[in-house]
């Protein structure tokens, strides 16, 4: 069975990489810079995923993470697997400000929600293809964004 991205998901959030292993998306949220990380499996949930998985995923979250905290503004960073509505396997990983607008609560279910420019999402890419370059990470390959 071929991988399919979640619908909710797809509508939601931009792709912004592909990995042999996952997906990278944004959501499209400009209050928050919130990744979240899809696994190509259909398995849905973490402690089922093959080990090898796994361990992909952390490090990938890890990636996510630096470049969320070296990249873009972030006074926090909130990691999770929740998949309440969407049950198909992903990773949130949210860089949270003490100035957005659900500080210090969850951001989970917000009202607060502000669509992204496209060329904000473009220069956000821009800069994450940057940093992987840095890291010399190449087996990603970064999606056209329209």
């Amino acid at each position: 069975m071929a991988f399919t991205l979640d619908e909710r998901l797809k509508n939601d959030c931009f792709i912004l990489a592909e990995t042999t292993s996952s997906l990278w998306l944004l959501l499209n949220n400009s209050h928050f810079s919130w990744f979240i990380i899809v696994p190509k499996t259909e398995v849905e949930e973490l402690y089922l995923l093959p080990l090898e998985l796994q361990a992909s995923l952390q490090r990938q979250s890890s990636l996510i993470s630096e470049f969320l905290m070296t990249n873009l503004p972030c006074d926090k960073l909130n990691v999770a697997a929740i998949g309440n509505i969407v049950k198909q396997m992903h990773l949130h990983i949210i860089a949270r400000t003490e100035t957005d607008p659900c500080w210090p609560g969850v951001v989970w279910g917000t009202e607060f929600k502000k669509e992204y420019q496209l060329n904000t999402v473009l220069k956000i890419q821009t800069k994450l293809k940057q940093f992987c370059q840095h890291k010399m990470i190449s087996a990603i390959e970064f999606a056209p964004l329209q």
